[in-house]
């Protein structure tokens, strides 16, 4: 992601405003290099707006799921379900 001051941004607003428009790119503001905000495209898609508000992250395409190693785990999810269901009773 683009990063510009705030000086910047406020010499060439209407410049940085077009192009989160019209190409739906996000640009992070920085006040002495430290970011304080981001300009991103108000979109319709809640997948996108999580996404941009980094409420989530996108898997990493280049992992292939088939090479992960499967966790060893010594527990039985019926058994737990069986006992979870006996004390709601």
């Amino acid at each position: 992601m683009e990063q510009i001051g705030v000086q910047e941004l406020g010499q060439n607003a209407s410049q940085y405003l077009s192009r989160v428009a019209s190409r739906q790119e996000s640009i992070e503001i920085t006040d002495r290099g430290r970011p304080i905000a981001r300009l991103v495209p108000i979109t319709n898609d809640d997948w996108v707006n999580m996404v941009a508000a980094g409420d989530i992250v996108p898997a990493d395409p280049d992992i292939d799921i088939r090479d992960i190693e499967p966790l060893a785990v010594d527990v039985n999810a019926s058994e737990i379900l069986r006992e979870l269901r006996e004390h709601e009773r």
